[in-house]
């Protein structure tokens, strides 16, 4: 009887569970027999294993082949077992000293001809491993770089089976025949899913275009939008911008992501796991450092939004704005279901997927603009009458987006329409995106520096009890926001916000705490009514 051990990685959202490969060969009829609460695709690796290991120069034991994948109350999916698969086969077969596997973690999946093939996930299940203890992985070639992301973890990126064979027996390892110039390379494949993206906005990068010329300084006029976006780039405070087809939204809502910080190493691991889950990790760029945009169409099912799927729950577009701008362009035309959905990841920074096999979580930390018109046909305003849209459908469209939804929003403005004026003037436009994000990177280091020995990281993260208990604002500050609260125009959570949009808003002119000058901007932004304040940051310094 032979008996040989591996491990491979089993993912749970953006989780891995360590999973040991056991590969038993009996005496008796030739026969392959796979256990451990297999999926399809994992089920058909028997005939994938099978022809890999012929093809590769070994022989396929004539015995009964059993392999357990354990634990076995774990649902395995995917082919990303393939390789481990193959090794405790032949380390069974006494081809590979069964010794050398144990302390070994594969991850891939294997061709029919032998090649070691990219799955998606390689990331999370390698800071699986490494969180489990193991410090060998063996990966595809083409996603070794992804893999060695992960510190004190030796990578292993292999071609082909026999490679591996020949580097596990300590034997000299073949040269494989390189592909032709000039064709892609047929590995890669396994990296991108195509299609993911469309659902979700994502760009082809996986991170936000700012890097291609988009500048704030391409508005025109909007002072009040352009404040806004600064106070939510600084604080991480949602935004909601309503106005006319052409004011700008979008084009404000596109160069917020160039505004924020870049990603700290931590945060760029985590959005890496889980743009490579998703499969829309670049080959090219194995760790996304900047803030990722995304942006889905309004036709987006509750499903691409939030996370789901029929068999295995996949990341939505929440997720894959982690730490990033989620833009929900002519917000009122989505689903009232896909919108009443993003509640709890608004409050909770995470997304908890209920299915018959388990519960699966992804991070959903992200900055949401919601933008809409103020009516049906986009001209509704107090200041002319050229919208035609009776008060019925109005009230119709506006209540599209509920109280709640919009309560979790701490800053709303108006976006009027460009003049004439505004669009032909030649002098000096706004303030650039590099001038912009210099100051929200200071606020952000006096929010940091304030919240260090905490778990919070923006203003908008602390919770309001220790915002209230922790840190107060200069002494009747507060004063107008408290009587707000007692006339019904704030609700308890609004007054919460209110206080964490003025300490951004302190945090960005440098003030020790907030002033009753702060609470006042901070309560205009979020109720749109004038309290006396200018809406330029640079005229309060």
């Amino acid at each position: 009887m032979g008996f040989a051990r591996t491990c491979s990685v089993a993912l749970v959202g953006v989780e891995g569970v360590v999973v040991e490969v056991q590969a038993d060969l009996e005496p008796g009829v030739a026969a392959f027999t796979l256990v451990g609460l297999p999926d399809k695709s994992l089920s058909e690796s028997r005939d994938r294993v099978r022809a890999a290991v012929v093809n590769s120069g070994g022989e396929w034991p004539q015995k009964k082949l059993t392999v357990g994948l354990s634990p076995a109350s774990v649902p395995k999916a995917g082919s990303g077992f393939d390789l481990a698969v193959a090794c405790a086969v032949l380390g069974a077969a006494e081809r590979i000293d069964p010794r050398v596997l144990a302390d070994i973690v594969m991850i891939g999946e294997l061709g029919l001809d032998g090649r070691v093939r990219p799955v998606r996930g390689i990331l999370p299940a390698v800071l699986a491993a490494a969180d489990a203890g193991y410090e060998q992985v063996v990966v595809p070639e083409c996603a070794a770089a992804e893999a060695s992301l992960v510190p004190g973890v030796s990578v292993l990126g292999v071609r082909s089976l026999r490679q591996l064979i020949a580097v596990l027996a300590d034997e000299p390892v073949p040269d494989e025949e390189p592909d032709e110039l000039g064709r892609p390379d047929p590995l890669l494949a396994g990296l991108r899913v195509p299609g993911t993206a469309a659902a979700t906005g994502m760009h082809s990068g996986g991170a936000a275009p700012h890097d291609q010329g988009h500048d704030l300084a391409d508005v025109v006029g909007q002072r009040s939008a352009r404040t806004a976006v600064e106070v939510a780039a600084a604080g991480g405070h949602h935004l909601f911008l309503e106005g006319p087809p052409g004011a700008g939204k979008t084009m404000l809502a596109e160069r917020l992501p160039a505004v924020l910080p870049r990603l700290s190493r931590e945060e760029s691991l985590e959005v890496t796991a889980i743009h490579s889950v998703a499969g829309l990790l670049p080959p090219g760029k194995p760790l996304i450092d900047v803030p990722p945009y995304c942006a889905p169409h309004h036709s987006a099912t509750m499903q691409a939004l939030v996370g789901g799927g029929a068999n295995i729950a996949r990341p939505g577009a929440v997720s894959m704005a982690h730490r990033g701008v989620l833009f929900l362009d002519e917000t009122p035309e989505f689903s009232s279901h896909a919108l009443d959905a993003l509640r709890q990841p608004l409050e909770a920074g995470h997304v908890m997927i209920a299915r018959s096999a388990g519960v699966v979580r992804f991070p959903a930390r992200f900055l949401m603009v919601l933008a809409a018109n103020p009516c049906p046909c986009g001209r509704f305003s107090q200041r002319d009458t050229l919208c035609e849209c009776p008060p019925s459908a109005i009230r119709r469209y506006q209540a599209r987006l509920s109280g709640p939804l919009l309560d979790r929003v701490d800053l709303r403005v108006e976006v009027d329409p460009v003049s004439r004026a505004e669009l032909a003037h030649r002098g000096p436009g706004g303030e650039s995106t590099a001038t912009v994000a210099d100051r929200v990177r200071a606020a952000r280091e006096r929010a940091s520096a304030r919240l260090a020995g905490t778990p919070w990281r923006t203003n908008s993260e602390v919770p309001g009890r220790e915002l209230r208990s922790r840190w107060h604002p200069v002494i009747g500050a507060m004063d107008e926001a408290e009587r707000n609260l007692e006339r019904g125009v704030l609700t308890a959570r609004g007054l919460d916000r209110v206080l964490r949009v003025a300490w951004t808003v302190a945090d960005l002119l440098g003030h020790d705490r907030p002033d009753a000058t702060d609470v006042a901007l901070a309560l205009q932004l979020r109720t749109g009514v004038p309290r006396g304040v200018p809406m330029a940051l640079g005229a309060l310094t």
